[in-house]
């Protein structure tokens, strides 16, 4: 896992992150260069918190991250700063339909990995907006790459187009998340789908409600 700025694709129309820590959305100047919002100035920022998981077990009492939104051209720069994390570890970020289980549809923006101290920074570009969504026309054929722990589909279903609104951090191993006292689930949220369970969400959002829902297209 790397620590770089990762470029949505696929099916995914990937959205807008928006809100302050408490809720509130804030607004850059547009006359602003993109350069001058993105250091100064995010067209939105809000907070992510410790999930239901690991705040029922305890663990991680100081894990939280900020999360920003820049416009550019055609895309949203997000923005991700996080602490209070196990150090030296990798974590995989996805952005999700509901903030807790059981998630709704998600798909795997990118990846973040903690210093000595337990922080991690991470950049991404992508669609992060109120468009945020994931559709399936049709029924099509599946690559399935991965038959264990978690098998991949052989196909899709199909579906009207979904919303994606919140945004979730998981321990990407089982092992990290028993040594933080987060519990020894195996969950399909890393690309060998063999990852830790939720440590950080948006669900001081409502699940209809996200932050990404909330900044304009």
């Amino acid at each position: 896992m790397k620590n770089t700025t990762t470029l949505a694709a696929g099916l995914v129309s990937a959205g807008a992150l928006a809100l302050g820590a408490l809720g509130a959305v804030g607004f850059a100047d547009t006359g602003h260069s993109t350069a001058a919002r993105h250091h100064s100035h995010p067209d939105a920022r809000f907070a992510m918190v410790r999930s239901t998981a690991a705040a029922t077990t305890g663990c991680l009492p100081h894990a939280r991250a900020k999360v920003k939104i820049t416009k550019l051209e055609g895309a949203e720069q997000m923005d991700i700063e996080a602490k209070g994390l196990l150090p030296k570890t990798e974590y995989d970020l996805f952005v999700i339909q509901v903030p807790d289980a059981p998630f709704g549809m998600a798909w795997y923006q990118g990846d973040l990995e903690t210093d000595k101290y337990g922080k991690a920074e991470g950049t991404f570009i992508g669609r992060f907006n109120e468009e945020t969504f994931s559709v399936a026309p049709g029924v099509a054929p599946a690559p399935v790459r991965h038959t264990s722990p978690i098998a991949d589909a052989s196909a899709n279903p199909a579906t009207a187009p979904v919303h994606q609104f919140h945004l979730g951090l998981w321990f990407n191993s089982p092992a990290d998340a028993t040594a933080a006292g987060c519990g020894t689930a195996v969950t399909p949220f890393n690309g060998e789908h063999n990852a830790g369970v939720q440590v950080l969400s948006t669900r001081e959002f409502a699940p209809g409600d996200g932050p990404l829902g909330q900044i304009g297209s």
